[in-house]
């Protein structure tokens, strides 16, 4: 009985496919974690970055036990990949229960505004110009004694109050806005993470029936 040769190979571009996703994760959580700006406020990029190098390590294990038909590489990466999956669904529940408190963290990492980094006072600043709000959670307080410029009410059809007694500023605080673009991107984040899992079952399957067929080849010849 011989290997099937298209088992072999489709389970080579899926680990090729894997590998090169694995750096892809790896390159951009390093760039997130080394930017001045989100380095700080992201919470989660050194699991990120760990999952980066486990995906491309087991991505290369794929492919070596594929193309040289090595039965230990492909019990390391199906075993890795279990693993994985594990994580991603505890991570996923974890997650869908941590999105209430996302409100909590912002206020504890990111309140007052004004002992943030001056880039990432540069980067509210111009998202309050754009949104039409100022602060972050309970609005212009946010900032303190001291209101920037970027608050200053130019919309009259938005609730404004006033601030340091001379001028207009907008009284909406960004959250809504940012709780909205979160709830977005963990819609996307989900959707992304349920196809990387049905991969990944592919991935297992591919690789236990290689790994079965090897042996009985093996059996054969012996």
């Amino acid at each position: 009985m011989a290997v099937n040769k298209c088992i072999k190979y489709c389970l080579f571009v899926f680990n090729l496919l894997f590998w090169i996703s694995g750096c892809i994760i790896l390159g951009v959580s390093i760039y997130l974690k080394v930017n001045p700006v989100f380095g700080g406020l992201l919470p989660g990029l050194n699991l990120l970055i760990a999952v980066g190098t486990i995906i491309t390590v087991l991505g290369f294990l794929g492919c070596f036990g594929a193309i040289r038909e090595s039965r230990v590489m492909l019990m390391l990466f199906f075993v890795g990949l279990l693993l994985i999956f594990i994580l991603l669904v505890i991570a996923g529940i974890l997650g869908a229960v941590g999105v209430n408190k996302i409100e909590e963290w912002l206020t504890e990492k990111l309140l007052p505004l004004r002992n943030q980094s001056s880039l990432f006072q540069m980067f509210m600043q111009k998202l309050e110009e754009q949104a039409k709000c100022c602060g972050l959670i309970h609005g212009p307080s946010d900032w303190g004694s001291t209101v920037p410029a970027s608050c200053d009410c130019r919309d009259t059809t938005q609730e404004c109050k006033l601030a340091d007694g001379q001028r207009k500023v907008y009284l909406r605080p960004c959250t809504k806005l940012v709780m909205s673009v979160i709830a977005k991107g963990t819609v996307i984040t989900l959707g992304i993470a349920f196809g990387i899992a049905v991969l990944m079952i592919i991935g297992m399957a591919f690789a236990m029936t290689l790994y079965c067929q090897i042996g009985e080849t093996y059996a054969t010849l012996s």
